[in-house]
């Protein structure tokens, strides 16, 4: 296990081999095991195999390729609705609408996330994660239907590779991330020795060079993410937050 979880390559591109209800379900399994907020699950799994309905969330998801192409879509939920509606015919009165809770819910839907990627990846089957999710909240909520108390926080997609990644993903080395005991906060010279090897990457200079950018680190703040389309984004957040039932 350890040596998938090191090995892991995001895939992104899948044969049209289909994927039994049996492995899926394995998997799903899994993921229903992760640990959770207070044992309250506060978190649904939308499971997409229909054609016409990865179509519709495509678009969500900015058309990339994988949405329509793997044999199923995830969407992992932060869902309250069930827990409220439980509490309701057992005569509790439920106070999840609130920061606190939806973050609560949020950490419980990405370690069933993580859970089921781990599951699938062990099962021979590649995955990725769709960062679009929540950037795209309001087409989500109205194709998938989601009612109040619940809201989409990620996607995966999965199936059988049709490639074979050259490389991993680049990552930051361990002593970059981890703090022992307390945090210690870097200087410019630390800065410099962390990202060296992400900025000495040949892919990292194209970034920079296609961009007409100085460094890679403008790329990220000025054509990835934008100050200008996170408040945007931002916004709509929490219209949806409001919109469906977390934030008064």
């Amino acid at each position: 296990m350890l040596n998938l979880l090191i090995k892991h390559k995001t895939i992104r591109k899948y044969t049209d081999k289909d994927l039994s209800d049996q492995i899926l379900n394995r998997c799903l399994t899994a993921a229903c095991r992760a640990s959770n907020t207070g044992n309250m699950q506060t978190y649904s799994i939308v499971v997409t195999r229909d054609n016409d309905i990865k179509k519709q969330l495509a678009p969500a998801h900015f058309n990339q390729p994988m949405v329509t192409q793997a044999p199923v879509v995830l969407t992992f939920c932060a869902d309250f609705n069930r827990f409220n509606k439980w509490c309701a015919i057992r005569n509790a009165k439920p106070g999840f609408d609130n920061v606190l809770s939806f973050s609560s819910a949020v950490i419980d839907t990405v370690l069933a996330a993580q859970n089921f990627a781990v599951a699938a990846e062990s099962e021979g089957l590649g995955i990725c994660f769709l960062g679009t999710t929540t950037y795209n909240a309001p087409q989500i909520i109205d194709v998938l239907k989601l009612p109040k108390m619940v809201f989409p926080v990620t996607t995966i997609t999965v199936g059988y590779p049709a490639e074979t990644p050259e490389r991993q993903e680049d990552r930051l080395p361990i002593n970059g991330v981890c703090h022992h005991e307390v945090y210690e906060d870097y200087d410019e010279k630390e800065i410099e020795r962390i990202y060296a090897a992400k900025e000495a990457l040949e892919s990292s200079k194209q970034f920079v060079k296609e961009n007409n950018k100085e460094t890679l680190a403008q790329v990220f703040t000025d054509i990835r993410y934008t100050k200008k389309d996170a408040e945007a984004f931002s916004v709509t957040f929490l219209e949806m937050l409001k919109q469906q039932g977390f934030l008064h």
